[in-house]
């Protein structure tokens, strides 16, 4: 029998998610210069296309079907295969369309989170090919593993909403692909538009509800606990940040106040459905300090993630799980573990192997991956055509009439 509550909040909850990759698109672009605002939106937009395509076809029956205990599934629910309007997912609540469609949110951001890294500096044509490849061979093997009865599953560990499978994922495949295309010539350009980044990251707290509540898959005390505290986590991070930036550079940046946030949002993400609310604050300001000087790492180290996707999502996802590691607790969760905190010695030392296992897979199969594609088709575009911008050298488009900037 259909649950029909837990329905109509997995499908708000699948809105919300879907809502995050526009989201990005404005946090993307408005950081972006202005030669390069359509060239980093157009590939969040494009994932929501593509992805859908390849989800349909395989990607959803690879992460989803048979190989339990393995690395990746199998293709028994390839194009739909087997699923149909009366067809229930697992928990007996929602129809599995809607968890279909849900985990198709997902798999849409992820990779649109890595070209923060590399905006203004990469062919279309080479991102449409990554973007296909890092899926199939990244993401989908870690959902299996984590969220589709795979190998990590079995092993015991445990990530809500996807600090593994998401953003440590993502942030090291962004930094693999910071190191493969080098530097861009202009390096200290200025975000185009602060509103528009503003815009940008107020959906992706908005719809972070959806990621982390939905998570939960039905509407429990589980959910109302992963919403508030991921509002509490991302809110503390927030303030962290602003106070750190501020004491260094003397003034309380905006910039910094919303990238803060994301950073809050990111650690508390594989928390948020098996930690206490009391454990929430601690991970925000956890957050907010260590994303902010894993930022400030990189540029001394001259590692030119565009857009601190390294600092913000990889480290956040990683310290996130880590966290996850030490307050977890059955006692919120029953699925969930008993952290370092409870005594869960074993519990932590797995979360953070595999934290790091899947911090070196990504990082060194994205690099290896992008060595590949550029003998197929060029990564980097030439340093005449970054210098013009990519909006009108790929896409023969602007965003803003000649004069408005």
């Amino acid at each position: 029998m259909i649950d029909t509550g837990s329905t109509g909040f997995m499908l708000l909850a699948t809105s919300l998610v879907m809502l995050m990759t526009p989201g990005l698109a404005f946090f993307y672009g408005g950081l972006a210069s202005k030669r390069n605002i359509l060239g980093i939106m157009m590939q969040s937009f494009v994932s929501l296309g593509w992805t859908t395509v390849l989800w349909v076809l395989f990607g959803y029956s690879l992460c989803f079907s048979g190989g339990e205990g393995g690395i990746i599934g199998d293709f028994h629910k390839a194009f739909l295969n087997g699923i149909n309007s009366d067809t229930m997912y697992t928990n007996g609540k929602i129809p599995e369309f809607v968890f279909f469609a849900y985990q198709m949110m997902f798999a849409i951001i992820t990779p649109a989170l890595i070209t923060g890294a590399f905006v203004n500096r990469i062919n279309f044509k080479a991102y449409l090919v990554f973007l296909t490849v890092w899926q199939i061979l990244v993401y989908y093997p870690f959902v299996h593993m984590i969220w589709g009865g795979g190998l990590l599953a079995e092993w015991g560990v445990l990530d809500f909403a996807g600090g593994i499978v998401v953003h440590v994922t993502a942030g090291f495949a962004a930094l693999a692909s910071v190191f493969y295309v080098k530097a861009r010539m202009d390096k200290n350009s200025t975000p185009n538009s602060i509103p528009l980044v503003a815009i940008g990251s107020g959906l992706l707290w908005f719809g972070w509800y959806g990621f982390n509540a939905g998570s939960e898959v039905s509407v429990d005390f589980v959910t109302s606990t992963a919403f508030i505290n991921t509002d509490i986590a991302a809110s503390f991070a927030t303030i962290a940040w602003l106070v750190i930036e501020w004491s260094r550079e003397k003034k309380p940046k905006f910039v910094g106040l919303l990238t803060g946030s994301i950073a809050g949002l990111a650690t508390i993400t594989p928390c948020a459905g098996f930690v206490p609310v009391w454990a929430s604050p601690i991970i925000g300001i956890a957050a907010g300090v260590i994303c902010y000087f894993a930022v400030h790492l990189k540029n001394k180290m001259k590692w030119d993630d565009a857009l601190d996707v390294w600092g913000v999502h990889g480290v956040g996802g990683f310290l996130g799980t880590i966290l996850l590691g030490i307050f977890a607790s059955k006692a919120i969760n029953v699925a969930g573990a008993d952290g370092l905190f409870y005594g869960g010695n074993s519990f932590f030392w797995k979360q953070i192997l595999a934290a790091i296992g899947a911090a070196i897979y990504a990082f060194v199969f994205t690099y290896i991956m992008l060595v590949i594609i550029n003998k197929i088709t060029p990564v980097k575009v030439e340093s005449h055509l970054e210098a013009l911008g990519l909006d009108e050298v790929l896409h023969g488009e602007k965003a803003y009439d000649e004069g408005v900037l």
